[in-house]
């Protein structure tokens, strides 16, 4: 089990999808596009910073969402070899104690979530085996980046233009994320240059990612050398 992880706007679908078709694995995405309740946190935070809200009544209900379907494709994914899962439930956590601690959660649904999330974890049958994945690959991304792809994907609630509050929002998810990826130790973890490395649009970023990725592989026991070569060719 591959899991990709990495902040808002950094590429994990991209790389989910790349990385599932190159080991003929299966993928497992972010639910963004069926959230129904996505929208309406961003503007439930919106309404907190501007003072009309005294917190965000959709940001409990948008981490207990992502956790069940988390949990939903942690159990498909675990019955497959070859699984590539866009996000992990770590930052799950990483994002509800953050709107916790920004004021936009109750200090009792924050603890509801906890309670709830370790008990999910104790019950899940393959929990004892396969908590964590093989392999973490984090893409890493500067604030600037994370502006530049918001804006070219185009979800007007993502934009600060419409929400000047989420300028600050994104800044302190990245300061989160940099903790996180620093703290890691659950499994081996690669970090990959986001802002260096355009692997949708270049065809050499695109095979320098995936050397990096097939390269830990062979290091994990998880590819052959012959199948890194193989495979890194068929992108030449």
């Amino acid at each position: 089990m591959i899991t990709i992880e990495g902040p808002i706007a950094a590429g994990k679908t991209s790389l989910t999808e790349l990385l599932s078709d190159r080991l003929q694995g299966t993928p497992f995405y972010e639910p963004v596009s069926d959230n129904p309740v996505l929208p309406l946190f961003y503007q439930g935070n919106k309404e907190v910073a501007a003072g009309k809200w005294k917190t965000n009544p959709y940001a409990f209900l948008l981490q207990v969402f992502f956790l069940n379907r988390r949990f939903k494709m942690m159990k498909q994914a675990s019955a497959d070899k070859s699984s590539v899962l866009d996000r992990s439930i770590y930052t799950d956590q990483l994002f509800c104690k953050m709107n916790y601690e920004r004021g936009n959660m109750t200090k009792v649904e924050w603890e509801t979530y906890r309670e709830l999330l370790e008990n999910m974890l104790e019950e899940l049958p393959y929990a004892s085996h396969q908590k964590a994945p093989d392999l973490m690959v984090m893409l890493d991304i500067s604030y600037p980046t994370l502006i530049k792809r918001i804006k070219i994907r185009g979800r007007d609630y993502e934009l600060p233009e419409q929400d000047p509050s989420l300028n600050d929002y994104y800044h302190d998810l990245l300061k989160r994320y940099a903790r996180f990826k620093r703290d890691y130790e659950k499994s081996d973890l690669l970090v990959i240059d986001g802002d260096r490395y355009d692997f949708v649009n270049s065809t050499a970023d695109r095979w320098e990612v995936l050397d990096q990725i097939y390269t830990k592989m062979v290091q994990l026991g998880q590819l052959t050398g012959e199948k890194q070569q193989c495979l890194l060719n068929k992108e030449r």
